[in-house]
């Protein structure tokens, strides 16, 4: 186990700026108009392929209802016939993805604080589920600090998770109710990624968003051997929902803003799990594009590829670059929304530019409260309202 001050920063991730001003991000090129259409050439990936049009012929398809569900996920191997159905109030439930009842897979209510930000926010499976049965959880304990906790699948049919198996990798001491982060993700190099919160309060009260030797407002790779932690992403504010694209290795985090702004960011593979410097988002020193703390520095501080204002909308929704092939108007494109709005959106992925052809999908979900993929690349919606929600190719009329 871990606390707050076992941590390994990659090298040279926050070297010092030459000056009293922090290293200035590039603004962002302007993103084309919501909504505009791109011709058939320019709607390709990086590598040329082509990619959805993002013209929507998708609907929504329910999966069932449960009570503030937060997360879905599925194992690896081991379980397809199943996805995992996270609430807030500390329940996963084991759900038929062909409809049936759910059944209870793990409750940890009596661990949690839940409400606002807080709660079971996520379950990760380890890649080897099937031989393992080793899962993990990220919540708020009842003391309000993050925990990240293996679980080990019990031999019952049908299976649970066993309680009495609990072993803690990291805890993480906080100082105020929000900004938890809470997704636990395995990425492409096999390793465990938990995204961080900058503490809470507002304005980076602790400035720890910029500070190497804190494990808040980060992306940290965690050693599920022994729990020790290191920064593979810094200068977050409360990436809620963060995913890898399942074809490139690539890194797309939804970070919710302060004052002004939502923001989407992105790494390419590489410089996720390299041997080079974190990537640094800004936070503090900036929101979003713009100068925010002008006592915080950001060396090398990589613009956003997508940022929106406020208007109507609240916090950003992290999504998924689509790889379902049944989904042909989003293939290749980063689906993401607003928790207020609720409105569905897409444009190309392409780490490390602005977002191209961004537009809405036609569909909503109110207080949308996640996303989740399974180990076929379907794509699952949640609202915290209760309702879970596949996106499926809509019927022919």
């Amino acid at each position: 186990m871990v606390t707050a001050t076992a941590l390994v920063v990659a090298a040279a991730a926050t070297g010092c700026g030459g000056s009293d001003d922090p290293t200035t991000p590039t603004t962002p090129s302007e993103s084309p108009d919501r909504g505009a259409a791109e011709s058939g050439e320019d709607r390709r990936d990086r590598q040329g392929a082509p990619v959805g049009d993002g013209s929507g012929d998708v609907q929504l398809t329910e999966l069932g209802d449960f009570e503030q569900p937060l997360h879905v996920a599925q194992p690896a191997d081991g379980d397809d016939g199943h996805v995992y159905v996270v609430e807030q109030c500390g329940r996963i439930h084991r759900v038929p993805v062909t409809g049936g009842e759910p059944e209870l897979f793990l409750d940890l209510a009596e661990l949690i604080v839940c409400g606002g930000e807080q709660g079971l926010l996520s379950v990760a499976f380890d890649p080897d589920y099937a031989a393992s049965g080793l899962l993990y959880v990220y919540y708020t304990d009842t003391d309000g600090d993050e925990r990240i906790v293996e679980y080990r699948r019990s031999p019952s049919m049908p299976p649970v998770a066993d309680p009495q198996s609990a072993r803690e990798l990291v805890r993480i001491e906080d100082f105020a109710s929000n900004h938890n982060g809470g997704l636990l993700l395995f990425g492409p190099d096999g390793h465990l990624y938990a995204g961080t919160g900058d503490g809470g309060g507002a304005g980076d009260p602790e400035r720890t968003a910029q500070d190497p030797d804190s494990p808040l407002g980060k992306l940290l790779r965690v050693d599920t051997d022994d729990g020790d932690t290191e920064v593979a992403a810094l200068g977050l504010r409360n990436p809620w929902r963060f995913s890898f694209d399942r074809e490139t290795g690539d890194l797309w985090i939804g970070d919710v803003g302060q004052d002004e702004l939502e923001e989407i960011d992105s790494a390419t593979r590489a410089q996720i799990t390299g041997n080079g410097p974190a990537p640094n988002f800004g936070w503090s020193a900036f929101e979003g594009s713009h100068r925010y703390n002008r006592d915080q520095r950001a060396p090398g501080a990589r613009p956003p590829t997508l940022e929106y204002g406020l208007d109507g909308r609240c916090s950003v929704t992290g999504g998924y670059v689509v790889r379902d092939r049944e989904l042909e108007s989003l293939y290749g494109r980063y689906v993401y929304g607003d928790y207020c709005e609720g409105e569905l959106r897409s444009f190309i992925a392409e780490p490390g530019g602005a977002a191209r052809d961004d537009r809405a999908l036609g569909l909503r979900i109110p207080s949308l409260s996640s996303f989740g993929e399974d180990a076929a690349g379907h794509l699952y919606a949640t609202s915290l309202e209760g309702p879970v929600y596949r996106l499926t190719p809509a019927r022919s009329r």
